[in-house]
């Protein structure tokens, strides 16, 4: 039987423009479970709008976003931690607490939704084999080099196991050579089924990923989307 995509994220007729300024207009488009979107376009062109619509910390002033079962009309408030459990956020400023170690960093939102401490300890263990940090559980961040830092970030993201990763410029503070072993880790995640939203103006890291789709924006409007 031929595969059937189901959407697991959709924009339908979305203006988000903060009065006119900025923001996005119009945007439809969906992402398909699995799927790896790269989303690109000049500063300000809407890129970390999408990302915020998405996780609900932006509402559409038109039209609607659909996450999963929630949609942004009529979302209730004590609902979106549950939606966020499922988006693994990965910012370009690594946004990590200097003052704890890897492990906990990357356990702090376990904690937070209370998670038993067995199975936090087995999940945080898992995924910083996974992002090859396996040997650093107890460094302080400041002991690890910038590439290793966005390896805690993507860890603090996996191990909630997330649907979908928004990447919102995380190769920004990176040097060539770590930005594309930080791609290569990003689409071994993806062939695991996670899908990937990147953000990123750096058209270079686009063929890193054989068969990713484009969504290219300019002035708040999609002006290229492939299948």
């Amino acid at each position: 039987m031929p595969k059937i995509d189901v959407a697991m994220i959709s924009f339908v007729n979305v203006n988000c423009t903060f009065g006119g300024k900025g923001g996005i207009a119009e945007a439809n488009f969906s992402l398909n479970q699995g799927e790896f979107l790269f989303l690109t376009g000049p500063s300000g062109s809407g890129k970390s709008t999408i990302l915020r619509l998405i996780y609900m910390d932006l509402f559409p002033e038109k039209g609607r976003v659909i996450f999963r079962n929630y949609s942004s009309h009529k979302i209730r408030s004590w609902e979106i931690p549950y939606l966020r459990r499922k988006v693994g956020m990965v910012f370009q400023d690594f946004h990590l607490l200097y003052d704890r170690n890897v492990f906990q960093n990357v356990a702090l939102s376990l904690y937070v939704s209370r998670y038993k401490t067995r199975e936090i300890r087995q999940r945080v263990h898992a995924v910083l084999e996974q992002v090859g940090l396996g040997d650093h559980i107890y460094d302080r961040p400041r002991e690890l080099s910038g590439g290793e830092q966005q390896r805690v970030v993507i860890a603090r993201a996996l191990v909630k196991e997330p649907d979908v990763i928004l990447a919102d410029e995380p190769t920004g503070n990176l040097d060539q050579r770590v930005s594309l072993e930080l791609m290569n880790l990003l689409q071994k995640i993806n062939e695991g089924g996670t899908a990937v939203l990147f953000a990123t103006h750096n058209y270079s890291l686009i063929p890193r990923i054989p068969g990713a789709r484009l969504m290219q924006l300019d002035n708040g409007q999609i002006i290229r989307l492939t299948e």
